[in-house]
């Protein structure tokens, strides 16, 4: 992870990566339940990592991505990571964890969920630094405000 250009520090990124970590987290989880051949409760877990990406997902399209897409230049890079949150969230809809199968899925799922994550913490976030207005960032921000309705955004620093 990049910890140089300290987009880090940036409130709505910060609130972006802490929901990543919480995403990360849950996946974890599920998968150790999965190896230890506990369905139920990872079956317990799906509704609230599909909740939690639900409203990082909603944060990040109606704000940074929005603005962001506004620039040719990222547009498609954008458009990809949408797709995967699209397919990210059909898979969580409808996934039988008692389908071996599906379990596979799942779990390769998770594995192009970290994946999808360096893209934007990597790349898509270092860029806003350059790319983004102060109109641009207050827009995000108020995106991110509506996608968590009663939770404060991070402080700056």
């Amino acid at each position: 992870m990049c910890h140089y250009c300290g987009c880090r520090e940036i409130p709505l990124i910060k609130d972006f990566i802490r929901e990543h970590e919480a995403a990360t987290d849950l996946t974890g989880e599920i998968a150790r339940l999965l190896a230890a051949g506990d369905l139920a409760a990872a079956g317990a877990l799906l509704p609230p990592l599909a909740a939690e990406l639900a409203s990082h997902w909603r944060g990040e399209e109606d704000g940074l991505f929005r603005v962001m897409r506004g620039d040719p230049e990222f547009a498609a890079y954008i458009d990809a990571l949408e797709a995967e949150h699209r397919e990210l969230a059909a898979l969580l809809a409808t996934v039988d964890l008692a389908s071996p199968a599906d379990r596979a899925v799942l779990l390769t799922a998770f594995q192009e969920l970290h994946e999808h994550i360096a893209k934007e913490e990597d790349g898509l976030f270092p860029a806003s630094l350059i790319a983004l207005t102060a109109a641009d960032w207050n827009d995000s921000m108020a995106a991110w405000q509506r996608a968590h309705p009663g939770r404060q955004p991070s402080r700056p620093g």
